[in-house]
Protein backbone atom coordinates (compact mmCIF):
# COMPACT_ATOMS: atom_id res chain seq x y z
CA UNK A 1 0.00 0.00 0.00
CA UNK A 2 0.97 3.36 -0.80
CA UNK A 3 -0.60 7.00 0.39
CA UNK A 4 -1.11 9.74 -2.36
CA UNK A 5 0.79 13.25 -1.33
CA UNK A 6 -3.12 14.75 -3.26
CA UNK A 7 -5.88 12.69 -2.24
CA UNK A 8 -4.26 11.28 1.14
CA UNK A 9 -5.85 8.07 0.50
CA UNK A 10 -4.21 4.78 1.14
CA UNK A 11 -3.81 2.52 -2.39
CA UNK A 12 -2.34 -0.85 -3.60
CA UNK A 13 1.08 0.52 -5.58
CA UNK A 14 -0.58 -0.82 -8.78
CA UNK A 15 -2.91 2.35 -8.64
CA UNK A 16 0.41 4.26 -8.81
CA UNK A 17 2.63 4.78 -12.16
CA UNK A 18 5.89 3.22 -12.16
CA UNK A 19 8.54 5.34 -11.77
CA UNK A 20 12.40 4.18 -11.91
CA UNK A 21 13.74 7.52 -9.85
CA UNK A 22 11.50 7.02 -6.85
CA UNK A 23 12.51 4.46 -3.83
CA UNK A 24 9.43 2.32 -3.93
CA UNK A 25 9.46 2.66 -8.28
CA UNK A 26 6.11 3.92 -7.87
CA UNK A 27 5.09 8.12 -8.60
CA UNK A 28 4.36 9.80 -5.66
CA UNK A 29 0.68 10.68 -6.52
CA UNK A 30 -2.33 7.72 -7.88
CA UNK A 31 -2.86 7.47 -11.49
CA UNK A 32 -6.03 9.33 -10.71
CA UNK A 33 -4.57 12.64 -9.07
CA UNK A 34 -1.48 12.54 -11.81
CA UNK A 35 -4.43 12.80 -14.65
CA UNK A 36 -5.81 15.60 -12.86
CA UNK A 37 -2.61 17.35 -12.50
CA UNK A 38 -1.32 16.78 -16.26
CA UNK A 39 -4.76 18.50 -17.18
CA UNK A 40 -4.35 21.31 -15.30
CA UNK A 41 -0.62 21.74 -16.11
CA UNK A 42 -2.13 21.78 -19.88
CA UNK A 43 -4.92 24.31 -19.01
CA UNK A 44 -2.59 26.62 -17.27
CA UNK A 45 -0.49 26.35 -20.55
CA UNK A 46 -3.13 27.06 -22.77
CA UNK A 47 -4.26 30.36 -21.44
CA UNK A 48 -6.79 28.92 -18.58
CA UNK A 49 -8.94 27.61 -21.34
CA UNK A 50 -8.82 23.59 -21.15
CA UNK A 51 -7.39 22.20 -24.47
CA UNK A 52 -10.17 19.30 -24.25
CA UNK A 53 -13.30 18.39 -21.84
CA UNK A 54 -14.20 14.95 -20.74
CA UNK A 55 -17.79 13.87 -20.77
CA UNK A 56 -18.31 14.07 -17.25
CA UNK A 57 -16.98 17.68 -17.27
CA UNK A 58 -18.94 18.73 -20.65
CA UNK A 59 -22.04 21.21 -19.77
CA UNK A 60 -23.98 18.35 -22.05
CA UNK A 61 -23.94 15.04 -23.48
CA UNK A 62 -25.04 17.12 -27.11
CA UNK A 63 -21.54 19.15 -27.40
CA UNK A 64 -17.85 18.97 -27.37
CA UNK A 65 -15.24 20.96 -26.61
CA UNK A 66 -13.15 22.07 -29.58
CA UNK A 67 -9.64 22.67 -28.61
CA UNK A 68 -8.62 25.15 -31.70
CA UNK A 69 -11.69 27.57 -31.68
CA UNK A 70 -11.86 27.00 -27.61
CA UNK A 71 -15.71 26.49 -28.09
CA UNK A 72 -18.70 23.68 -26.74
CA UNK A 73 -20.30 22.89 -29.99
CA UNK A 74 -23.10 20.31 -31.00
CA UNK A 75 -21.39 17.17 -32.05
CA UNK A 76 -22.63 17.31 -35.62
CA UNK A 77 -19.99 20.17 -36.23
CA UNK A 78 -17.21 17.35 -35.90
CA UNK A 79 -16.52 14.70 -38.31
CA UNK A 80 -16.62 10.83 -37.72
CA UNK A 81 -13.31 9.18 -36.15
CA UNK A 82 -13.60 5.24 -35.66
CA UNK A 83 -10.37 5.48 -33.54
CA UNK A 84 -11.72 7.67 -30.80
CA UNK A 85 -13.11 7.00 -27.89
CA UNK A 86 -16.66 8.87 -28.67
CA UNK A 87 -16.18 8.43 -32.59
CA UNK A 88 -15.72 12.20 -33.23
CA UNK A 89 -12.66 14.29 -34.28
CA UNK A 90 -11.02 16.33 -31.48
CA UNK A 91 -11.60 19.37 -33.96
CA UNK A 92 -14.69 20.46 -35.58
CA UNK A 93 -14.27 20.50 -38.97
CA UNK A 94 -13.40 23.99 -40.03
CA UNK A 95 -10.58 23.66 -37.24
CA UNK A 96 -9.65 20.09 -38.78
CA UNK A 97 -9.55 21.56 -42.19
CA UNK A 98 -7.44 23.93 -41.29
CA UNK A 99 -4.94 22.18 -38.86
CA UNK A 100 -4.71 19.67 -41.66
CA UNK A 101 -3.91 21.65 -44.54
CA UNK A 102 -1.12 23.36 -42.07
CA UNK A 103 0.47 20.06 -41.59
CA UNK A 104 0.74 19.01 -45.47
CA UNK A 105 2.00 22.52 -46.14
CA UNK A 106 4.80 22.12 -43.58
CA UNK A 107 5.44 18.43 -44.39
CA UNK A 108 4.69 18.10 -48.41
CA UNK A 109 4.91 21.87 -49.24
CA UNK A 110 1.00 22.11 -50.61
CA UNK A 111 -2.32 19.65 -49.97
CA UNK A 112 -1.85 19.34 -53.80
CA UNK A 113 1.48 17.49 -53.10
CA UNK A 114 0.29 15.25 -50.39
CA UNK A 115 -2.29 13.54 -52.41
CA UNK A 116 0.07 12.90 -55.42
CA UNK A 117 2.04 11.08 -53.00
CA UNK A 118 -0.63 9.38 -50.83
CA UNK A 119 -2.79 8.47 -53.39
CA UNK A 120 -0.46 8.06 -56.82
CA UNK A 121 2.68 7.47 -55.32
CA UNK A 122 4.06 10.62 -57.68
CA UNK A 123 5.62 13.57 -56.75
CA UNK A 124 4.60 17.41 -58.47
CA UNK A 125 7.57 17.19 -60.56
CA UNK A 126 6.73 13.87 -62.03
CA UNK A 127 3.46 14.80 -62.60
CA UNK A 128 4.33 18.35 -64.68
CA UNK A 129 6.65 16.10 -66.17
CA UNK A 130 4.03 13.62 -67.65
CA UNK A 131 1.57 16.76 -68.51
CA UNK A 132 4.79 18.24 -70.37
CA UNK A 133 5.04 15.31 -72.44
CA UNK A 134 1.54 14.90 -73.25
CA UNK A 135 1.71 18.34 -74.70
CA UNK A 136 -0.48 19.63 -72.17
CA UNK A 137 -3.20 18.62 -73.29
CA UNK A 138 -5.46 15.40 -72.41
CA UNK A 139 -3.83 11.75 -73.01
CA UNK A 140 -7.19 10.74 -74.23
CA UNK A 141 -8.98 13.18 -76.38
CA UNK A 142 -5.81 15.54 -77.25
CA UNK A 143 -8.03 18.79 -76.89
CA UNK A 144 -8.58 19.76 -73.31
CA UNK A 145 -6.66 20.97 -70.55
CA UNK A 146 -4.71 17.88 -68.61
CA UNK A 147 -5.56 18.37 -64.75
CA UNK A 148 -6.41 14.56 -63.49
CA UNK A 149 -3.92 11.62 -63.08
CA UNK A 150 -6.05 8.61 -64.57
CA UNK A 151 -4.58 5.28 -62.89
CA UNK A 152 -5.46 1.68 -63.36
CA UNK A 153 -7.45 0.84 -60.59
CA UNK A 154 -6.57 -2.90 -60.18
CA UNK A 155 -3.08 -2.38 -59.58
CA UNK A 156 -2.83 1.55 -58.96
CA UNK A 157 -0.53 2.36 -61.26
CA UNK A 158 -0.82 5.88 -63.50
CA UNK A 159 -1.44 5.72 -67.07
CA UNK A 160 -1.40 9.56 -67.67
CA UNK A 161 -3.11 12.85 -67.04
CA UNK A 162 -6.60 13.67 -68.82
CA UNK A 163 -9.22 16.69 -68.67
CA UNK A 164 -11.91 16.21 -66.18
CA UNK A 165 -14.15 15.18 -69.37
CA UNK A 166 -12.46 11.95 -70.32
CA UNK A 167 -11.73 11.15 -66.33
CA UNK A 168 -15.11 11.12 -65.85
CA UNK A 169 -16.13 9.07 -68.81
CA UNK A 170 -13.42 6.35 -67.71
CA UNK A 171 -14.81 5.99 -64.65
CA UNK A 172 -18.65 5.60 -65.65
CA UNK A 173 -17.35 2.83 -68.07
CA UNK A 174 -15.75 1.44 -65.03
CA UNK A 175 -12.19 0.80 -67.06
CA UNK A 176 -14.57 -1.61 -69.24
CA UNK A 177 -13.25 -1.75 -72.75
CA UNK A 178 -15.85 -4.48 -74.04
CA UNK A 179 -18.54 -1.66 -72.79
CA UNK A 180 -16.88 1.15 -74.50
CA UNK A 181 -16.55 -0.83 -77.82
CA UNK A 182 -19.71 -1.35 -77.53
CA UNK A 183 -20.71 2.72 -77.02
CA UNK A 184 -18.40 3.08 -79.95
CA UNK A 185 -19.96 1.00 -82.12
CA UNK A 186 -23.56 2.12 -81.03
CA UNK A 187 -22.83 5.66 -81.65
CA UNK A 188 -21.12 4.51 -85.01
CA UNK A 189 -24.49 3.40 -86.19
CA UNK A 190 -26.93 6.23 -84.96
CA UNK A 191 -24.87 9.39 -84.22
CA UNK A 192 -22.64 12.31 -86.46
CA UNK A 193 -19.42 11.98 -85.73
CA UNK A 194 -17.39 15.26 -85.07
CA UNK A 195 -13.70 14.19 -85.93
CA UNK A 196 -10.69 16.45 -85.86
CA UNK A 197 -8.68 16.72 -88.97
CA UNK A 198 -6.15 18.80 -87.66
CA UNK A 199 -5.89 21.49 -85.42
CA UNK A 200 -9.38 23.60 -86.27
CA UNK A 201 -10.67 21.61 -88.71
CA UNK A 202 -13.25 18.95 -88.02
CA UNK A 203 -14.57 16.14 -90.24
CA UNK A 204 -18.53 15.36 -89.94
CA UNK A 205 -19.06 11.52 -90.39
CA UNK A 206 -22.65 10.86 -90.87
CA UNK A 207 -23.91 7.14 -89.62
CA UNK A 208 -23.27 3.58 -90.95
CA UNK A 209 -26.12 2.50 -93.78
CA UNK A 210 -29.32 1.68 -91.96
CA UNK A 211 -29.42 4.58 -89.11
CA UNK A 212 -31.88 6.67 -88.84
CA UNK A 213 -30.94 9.91 -90.04
CA UNK A 214 -31.83 13.71 -88.97
CA UNK A 215 -33.92 15.29 -91.30
CA UNK A 216 -32.48 18.78 -91.19
CA UNK A 217 -29.25 16.97 -92.16
CA UNK A 218 -29.81 16.21 -95.68
CA UNK A 219 -26.79 18.89 -96.60
CA UNK A 220 -24.47 16.64 -94.22
CA UNK A 221 -24.61 13.26 -95.99
CA UNK A 222 -20.93 13.62 -97.11
CA UNK A 223 -17.73 14.43 -95.78
CA UNK A 224 -17.98 18.25 -94.37
CA UNK A 225 -14.95 20.10 -93.10
CA UNK A 226 -15.36 22.75 -90.65
CA UNK A 227 -13.19 25.99 -89.30
CA UNK A 228 -13.98 26.99 -85.75
CA UNK A 229 -14.24 30.95 -86.05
Amino acid sequence: MKRCRDCGEDKPLEEFSPAQKMRDGRTSYCRDCLRLRHQRYRDAKNGGQPSRRSAARATSSEVKWCPGCKQELVREAFGSNRSSSDGLTAYCKPCHNAKSKETYTRLYGSTREYHLRRRYGITGDEFRALVEAQGGVCALCQERKAQHVDHDHLTGSVRGVLCSCCNQGLGNFRDRADVMRKAIDYLERTTWQKERACPGVYRLTSPRPGAARSPSSSALQHLICSRRG
